[in-house]
């Protein structure tokens, strides 16, 4: 069965994707969590995970941050509060985490952003407990297809959303303000984005929290047209990330996400579907923000 990933961006948004066919939940705190639309309350975790439950559905807890000597002194009291709250995963990338978690039960999905990018290193990490893992958004779907006959566990797959290329634990944009005597905000809802010299048309998305300065590709990705190929394959683990694609807007492409997802368990997707859902995919994203499928079709011998 196809598991459809949501992150959320408030409590309401959360409900009105259950409601829309999310099948999990993917939430957390800043502190911890990496890139996340929304930093929930203890009391807001707690309550999303025993909806979710109600309802048959997951949640899985963000805990992907690179955890520094400070934050590791937080990390033990965390999961002591996760394991009384019992989500269904969390998602960790820190080894430093994974360490401190053989304490507690909580199973997790192994996400070390870029670096996942093999068979090996996922197997290495099953047997180190994780029950799924998170494949870099760089691979390309040849590889994938070659990776998929050598894992045992589930490996998640982004189909909508933006990509971050780029993460450094540095304040780059508070450090170039400073530098040129500028006050400005370098927070996310400033809708900041650099380009590359000499291409004026690129638009890295830019901000900085308190994990850093995060840097996005130049357009979001959109993989409804695989969507079936990716089931074939056996890639049946979706997530959709919601960052940049606020309210109403994201619980709709969930919603086109999650027919797709129940068509193609039908065996009723076809083209006319196809074509009906990247239409409506368009109409509800950011207008300001384009998409492509990524890394998807490259050739992988072409990719330096």
């Amino acid at each position: 069965m196809i598991e459809l990933i949501a992150t959320a961006e408030s409590m309401t948004q959360a409900k009105a994707l259950l409601a829309a066919g999310v099948d999990t939940l993917y939430i957390g705190e800043e502190d911890f969590g990496l890139r996340l639309p929304h930093s929930f309350s203890r009391q807001e975790q707690i309550d999303l995970i025993h909806l979710a439950h109600s309802q048959g559905k997951k949640v899985n807890i963000a805990l992907n941050g690179i955890m520094h000597p400070g934050k590791m002194k937080k990390i033990p009291e965390y999961l002591a509060f996760l394991a009384q709250a019992q989500p269904d995963h969390v998602v960790v990338g820190d080894t430093g985490v994974i360490y401190l978690l053989q304490e507690y039960d909580l199973p997790y999905i192994y996400d070390a952003e870029t670096l996942v990018t093999n068979a090996r290193q996922i197997n290495f990490w099953q047997k180190k407990g994780a029950v799924g893992a998170v494949l870099a958004r760089e691979v390309p779907f040849e590889e994938m297809k070659k990776l998929k006959g050598h894992v045992d566990v589930p490996v998640e797959i982004l189909v909508y959303g933006a990509t971050c290329i780029h993460q450094s634990k540095r304040p780059l944009l508070d450090n170039y303000f400073n530098y040129t005597k500028q006050e400005e905000s370098a927070a996310k809802e400033r809708g900041l984005f650099i380009s590359e010299p000499k291409k004026a048309e690129t638009h890295y998305s830019i901000y900085e929290d308190q994990h850093g300065t995060h840097i996005f590709a130049d357009n979001d990705l959109n993989l409804i047209n695989e969507v079936a190929e990716l089931d074939q394959t056996g890639y049946q683990t979706w997530k959709l990330d919601g960052l940049f694609t606020p309210g109403e807007n994201f619980v709709a492409i969930a919603k086109i996400f999650a027919a797709a997802k129940a068509a193609v368990e039908q065996k009723t997707w076809n083209e006319a579907a196809l074509v009906s859902a990247q239409q409506e995919i368009q109409k509800y994203h950011p207008v300001e923000r384009g998409m492509d499928t990524g890394f998807y079709h490259l050739d992988p011998t072409a990719i330096k």
